[in-house]
Formats: structure tokens, sequence, C-alpha cells
């Protein structure tokens, strides 16, 4: 009752023209005809708001100023990964004039996975968005090498693996002192390792003659297929070993060896080699089984009940 005796108190204090007004037209102030006196807007309004012209100049500069994120992107859901992207992008665009290389003449670089980049960020980032800094940075490497700025190259060295199997040199294969030219090959399980030597065509693998090797036609065809499509069948002897896996996988790795061995002796076979698919390292293998399972992905049969 006191806090309402002293609402009703407040409100018939207030007056409007040295009358009294009511709750109800204190509510209304559409209806009055004279605005309210300068006691009656201190009594029910709030303090006016001072702007800056009205600020005291004893006050400080830190309560005056406005503060405002370093980063662009400091709003954004990937601050971290926006400035990078900017900062990829404006480099490109301030280097977008220097001559570039060829298209396929790029040096080889191995850039960091998708897994090897979040291993590094603090941010949950897709492989789409990802991929969009691998665009840019696909770009730059085009850059002229002999042109190329230094900040650009300290930018691309953070995206880069700590190390390029690109830079790797595969060691050339010679041929022996007995003419022997030495090739590998592998498909599934198997491996193989052939010696190609000038001769009559003749061929054994494993100690056994091509017919006693494998017994299926197709397999006695794709163990040779290089020197068919070479049509260089009588002028070349091979004597290989096999092991691992069936007859079919040891006939696909012995392709591959024996074209190996053959492009040691002509190196200029290799485009034809390449378009008949045996210099090409097949790595399709064997699904494993799973457990509830026939085989890899058979289920057995469903039956209602």
């Amino acid at each position: 009752m006191k806090g309402h005796e002293s609402l009703s108190s407040f409100y018939s204090s207030l007056r409007v023209g040295g009358r009294p007004i009511s709750r109800r037209r204190c509510f209304q102030g559409a209806r009055l005809t004279r605005p309210f006196s300068s006691s009656t807007r201190t009594a029910i309004a709030a303090p006016e708001i001072q702007f800056d012209d009205d600020v005291p100049a004893r006050a400080s500069l830190l309560q005056r100023a406005r503060i405002v994120p370093a980063s662009p992107s400091y709003f954004t859901a990937k601050p971290e990964f926006t400035d990078s992207l900017l900062k990829l992008q404006a480099l490109l665009r301030k280097y977008e004039a220097l001559p570039v290389l060829a298209p396929g003449n790029a040096p080889r670089v191995a850039w960091k996975t998708h897994a090897q980049f979040m291993l590094t960020s603090t941010e949950p980032v897709r492989v789409a968005r990802y991929s969009r800094i691998l665009k840019v940075l696909h770009r730059l490497n085009y850059i002229h090498p002999s042109l190329m700025p230094e900040e650009v190259a300290e930018a691309m060295q953070v995206y880069k693996r700590d190390v390029n199997p690109y830079d790797k040199i595969k060691q050339p294969v010679i041929i022996d002192q007995f003419g022997r030219a030495r090739g590998m090959g592998r498909r599934k399980t198997s491996s193989a390792v052939a010696w190609v030597v000038e001769g009559d065509g003749e061929v054994m693998v494993n100690g056994k003659s091509l017919s006693q090797a494998f017994g299926r036609i197709h397999d006695r065809e794709s163990a040779i297929w290089p020197l068919k499509v070479t049509e260089r069948v009588d002028r070349y002897n091979i004597w290989a070993l096999v092991k691992g896996g069936g007859t079919t996988g040891q006939a696909e790795a012995l392709t591959l060896a024996v074209a190996n061995g053959l492009m040691v002796h002509e190196p200029d076979l290799k485009p034809t080699l390449r378009r008949a698919g045996c210099i090409t390292r097949d790595p399709r293998m064997v699904e494993r089984k799973k457990h509830g399972k026939l085989k890899a992905r058979k289920m057995p049969a469903w039956v209602k009940r």
C-alpha cells in the first residue's frame, strides 16, 4: 500500500497549466495541447544525451575513442582463414602483371593437404574453402622464377610441405656389362623383376617358359604386351622373376617390368608404350572383406522370418 500511495501522490503532484493531471492523461501525451514544463519533463523523462560537443574537455581520449579491430575480418566466422586468403589475393593483384611461365612448365610443388593445414590452423576450415587458397597459390607459382618477389615466396612457403617429393631425382637405369636392362613392376600383391637383353625372342619366367608359367593365353599376351605393341618380339630376350599374388597379377606386373627395361634400350618408345598403357602403375587393389558380409560388399540373402 505504501508503494501505491506514493505512486498516487506522484501523479497528483503533476500539473499542467496549474491544473493537476490524472494518471491516464499522463500517458496520453498526444491529447495534451500544451507541452510539458521543464519540471514535468525532468520528473518523468530520461536525462538528455550528451553528444561529442557537450563532452567536457577533461574527459580522457579512451572514453571517447571507438575501438576498431585490427583485422577487417574480425567479425567473420573464420577471421584467420579470411586474412590468409585476402593476403594472397592482394599479392596476386599486386604482381599480376609479372611475366609467367608457359602452361605446364611451372615448378612442381607439393602443397599441404587439407589435413596438414588443419594441424596448424586454429579454426575449422572446410575442404572447399581451402581449395580457394590452393587456387591462388597455383597462380602465384606460375610467376617466372627469376622475377619472383620475396614476399610472394615467403607467403607461398607457409603452405608448402616440409619435404617436397618432386625434388627427388630418379636414378637413371643403365645397361650393365652383359647388355642387360633391369626393370621392375608391381600389380596388386605381385611384384616382378625383368632383365631385357637383345636376342631372338626367348622368354623365361622363374626358370620356366612362357607357356609353362602362364596357362591362360591372356596372361601370356599381357606378359610380353610391350614387345608386341612395339613390334620387337623377336629382337629381345627376357629373363624374369615374379612372386606374390596370382597369375593375373604376376602377368600384369611383368608387363610394367618389361616396359621399363625396354625403355632403357630404346627411350624413344616411351610415347608408344604410354599410349598402350604399359608404363602406368595400376593402383587398384582387392577390397578387404568386412564382418557381417559374405565378401567385400556382398550381403547374405535377406529373409523376412
